[in-house]
């Protein structure tokens, strides 16, 4: 799809309130697909994910064990987050402090889910996530529970999936482009623990009809990124 047609895209969905949402599992494209298609759509574009890394980091910072269930629930309720949304990057602040990249090592992906799986530090996220998009009202949102749970009144729903290999295989070079010293086994190994713990989060949309389903197994990022806009321009018409 060339550039002129997404800026023809572009021009047609943005002055509709709309908000589409992308969950599944780690390694499943959903990050680099969820800025991509916000910057074809030129909305903003709203990284979850990335909050509960930057809790999981400054737990890690501040000497918090991560088994401490009361201590991690105050740190989430204390500290302050901020989310630059732009249509092809967010940034996270914490307490004032860029943390964008810091969040993308593998030992903040392994702490990651101690934070993700307490109820009330997903509650404080959730309400947090829902100021920032009443904020933006059209917006690209992407995780493990926006249509479900956070934006579950969201007019396009997406679940990305595909083999844990193949994601394992994404998530492996994308860290190594980063500068991650990380071997394969390692990245397939959390990608397995984070799907058994993950999962339930989007379960709900797997239900006929509550969700588009797409397996990235086999398509590149520019496939998924075309099928999602064809989708959404059959909900605009």
């Amino acid at each position: 799809m060339s550039d002129a047609h997404g800026q023809r895209l572009a021009t047609c969905y943005t002055p509709v309130i709309m908000v589409i949402t992308i969950d599944g599992p780690a390694g499943a494209g959903k990050s680099t697909v969820a800025r991509k298609l916000a910057a074809r759509l030129e909305l903003p574009y709203l990284d979850t994910g990335a909050m509960y890394r930057a809790i999981a980091l400054t737990a890690m910072q501040q000497g918090v064990e991560l088994s401490d269930t009361a201590q991690l629930i105050e740190l989430a309720r204390r500290t302050r987050l901020e989310v630059d949304c732009g249509p092809t990057h967010s940034r996270v602040r914490v307490d004032g402090h860029d943390v964008s990249e810091a969040i993308r090592t593998m030992s903040v992906n392994q702490a990651t889910p101690f934070v993700a799986g307490v109820q009330a530090i997903r509650d404080v996220l959730v309400d947090k996530q829902r100021e920032i998009g009443r904020g933006l009202g059209s917006f690209v949102t992407e995780g493990r529970d926006q249509g479900s749970v956070v934006f579950p009144q969201a007019e396009v729903k997406f679940v990305l999936d595909g083999s844990p290999e193949k994601r394992a295989q994404r998530r492996h070079q994308e860290m190594l482009a980063e500068g991650e010293d990380i071997d394969y086994e390692t990245v397939l190994r959390n990608v397995v623990l984070r799907d058994a713990n993950d999962a339930k989060q989007w379960a709900a949309l797997l239900i006929p009809g509550a969700a588009i389903h797409i397996d990235t197994s086999r398509m590149s990022i520019s496939e998924v990124v075309d099928r999602l806009v064809g989708h959404i321009q059959q909900f605009t018409g």
